[in-house]
């Protein structure tokens, strides 16, 4: 990164803050003397599972999502707890969303979802060799699991079927280390 590119905080508040997310309204100096203001939503981070049944079929899940105000086919995902491990935290939440655990884990990538405006990191595991497992899943979530053929899946990429950021960006990740692209 070049000095031109860099911003510099001069001073924040913290807006609002609820119990998973907070937003910051900061002014920044930029590198050619100017100020903007930035809000940025704060994040504590997230997993999201590509848990492979076998090299055909994985488990998506189906949830309703308020935010975009229609049910989602997705990729198994969660959000850190404070200080948690990424993996302990893939490992926990594909249990609790999907009943299974996995004996092979691979990480894919970390990346951010919307840097524009918020700082969450995802991080992006293979779950392969998958068995049951016991989970309790969060009092306030309603998941379906929804076995998919990996090829399946790709289709529903295209036809705009799977469309949060997450969910596309795992599925390419697998697909590529897989071979399946």
């Amino acid at each position: 990164m070049t000095d031109w590119q860099s911003e510099r905080k001069i001073s924040g508040e913290r807006a609002w803050a609820g119990r998973l997310l907070a937003v910051d309204v900061d002014r920044v100096r930029l590198a050619d003397g100017g100020e903007a203001v930035r809000e940025v939503v704060r994040h504590p981070g997230a997993v999201v599972i590509v848990a492979a049944e076998d090299n055909d079929r994985l488990l998506l899940v189906s949830q309703f999502r308020y935010a975009v105000g229609r049910t989602m086919l997705e990729l198994p995902a969660g959000t850190l707890a404070a200080g948690e491990d990424p993996l302990a935290c893939a490992r926990r939440e594909l249990a609790e969303e999907t009943g299974r655990g996995a004996s092979t884990w691979t990480a894919l990538a970390s990346f951010y979802s919307a840097p524009g405006f918020c700082d969450e990191r995802l991080h992006c595991f293979l779950a392969q060799e998958l068995s049951p497992a016991v989970g309790h899943a969060d009092a306030d979530e309603r998941i379906e699991v929804v076995p998919v053929l990996f090829g399946r899946a790709l289709e529903l990429i295209d036809g705009g079927e799977i469309c949060d950021a997450k969910s596309v960006a795992g599925l390419l990740l697998a697909a590529r280390r897989l071979g399946r692209l």
